[in-house]
């Protein structure tokens, strides 16, 4: 995150006006039961801000609401400034992008005819429309002999990119995304979280992001809107303030009792000692005369890459790639200091992996001290709420 990202978080926006703003909002079902109470926030233009909470809190109503899949009973919403209640609700659909958990792709048409769907709504040639999708595919990290194939031939975390390039297709300035990454697997939802923050970089989209995971929501949104049982809006600010001062029990529930180690995704890592390792070429490792002088050695490809790691104590037995030692997380120089404790922690030889940004080994980091440096941290922390006290 760079240091600008970190201070415009730690304010508790985006330093950018609203572009979607919910007046007094609420949705009663029947019986009086309320799904959305009295909601009032402002989403700022071109940042991501994610909704949380359990299920059945109105998050997911609130966002179906600003595309009117879902009336509201009593308030407003604006976008852009204009009342959505003055609008026609298939053009306002058509202008704003939507994914969501499941994909929602048409299963008898390719890849490139379900990217092509509102471009084609909208009045666009197919084949402009299909230059298009194929530029998409480029821009969501997939192949574009991918094009041709139906999504059933597509891999879940594959089928979410296209559905990702089709909400992006009509070039819309707002993006809904409505649990997008639940239902993939934890590899391949940290992928396209990743993906999402690469396109949100280069393409700065105003983003509604609904998940129940205040893990996904802390890594995501420039702001979070935690919403309670019975759709209150409980807390609405940065990640970092409702990791640091949750205002009330349920808040503090919900975000969990790790919130501490949470809070050290927000704090920068560019101070972490990062120490020489020894390596070997996972090729040289089918000779036993090779040397490990080392009680850890990383295995790394022709490349520089990490693979694994070699015990001393089990030299012997390591003939291959295949035996070597799983390694844990690797740090990238930069990334937090909640990375880097993690890469230390989780790696069997105690020693976090450090690589450049194409991925090679640079080095190792020592949990120790990452500590020394997350204490330091909480020290200047504890000083500067003083003076600001004082």
């Amino acid at each position: 995150m760079t240091g600008e990202a970190s201070a415009l978080r730690a304010a508790g926006g985006t330093g950018s006006e609203a572009m979607i703003s919910f007046r007094n909002v609420s949705k009663h079902y029947g019986g009086g039961t309320a799904a959305v109470e009295n909601l009032s926030m402002d989403i700022d233009r071109g940042a991501i801000t994610v909704l949380v909470g359990p299920s059945g809190c109105g998050k997911t109503t609130s966002l179906r609401m600003i595309n009117r899949m879902v009336e509201p009973t009593s308030g407003s919403i604006l976008v852009d400034g204009q009342d959505i209640a003055a609008q026609r609700a298939s053009e306002l659909r058509r202008s704003m992008g939507y994914v969501m958990q499941s994909s929602g792709l048409l299963p008898h048409r390719t890849v490139l005819d379900n990217i092509t769907t509102v471009p084609r709504l909208n009045g666009v040639s197919k084949p402009e429309a299909r230059k298009r999708a194929a530029e998409l595919l480029d821009v969501v990290g997939l192949a574009s002999a991918l094009g041709k194939r139906y999504p059933g031939q597509l891999s879940g975390g594959q089928q979410q990119r296209v559905g990702v390039a089709r909400a992006l297709a009509a070039d819309p300035p707002i993006l809904l995304m409505d649990e997008p990454f639940s239902a993939v697997d934890p590899v391949v939802r940290h992928e396209l979280q990743e993906e999402l923050l690469r396109l949100q970089r280069d393409l700065a989209k105003t983003i509604v992001f609904v998940t129940h995971d205040i893990d996904e929501a802390t890594v995501l949104g420039d702001r979070v809107a935690v919403f309670a049982t019975g759709g209150r809006l409980a807390q609405y600010a940065a990640p970092e303030e409702i990791l640091r001062a949750p205002v009330d029990d349920f808040v503090a529930g919900f975000v969990g009792r790790d919130r501490g180690f949470r809070r050290l995704s927000f704090q920068a890592g560019d101070g972490v000692p990062i120490h020489p390792v020894e390596t070997i070429r996972v090729h040289l490792l089918a000779d036993p005369d090779t040397p490990v002088g080392s009680s850890w050695t990383l295995a790394v490809d022709d490349d520089g890459r990490p693979q694994g790691w070699v015990p001393q104590a089990k030299r012997e037995e390591i003939r291959s790639g295949t035996d070597l030692v799983p390694g844990g997380s690797l740090y990238r120089r930069g990334d937090s200091l909640r990375r880097a404790l993690d890469a230390a922690l989780s790696a069997p030889s105690g020693l976090g992996v450090a690589v450049d940004d194409d991925g090679r080994v640079i080095g190792v980091v020592q949990a120790a001290e990452v500590l020394e440096l997350i204490e330091e941290a909480r020290l200047d922390r504890g000083r500067a709420d003083h003076n600001t006290a004082v």
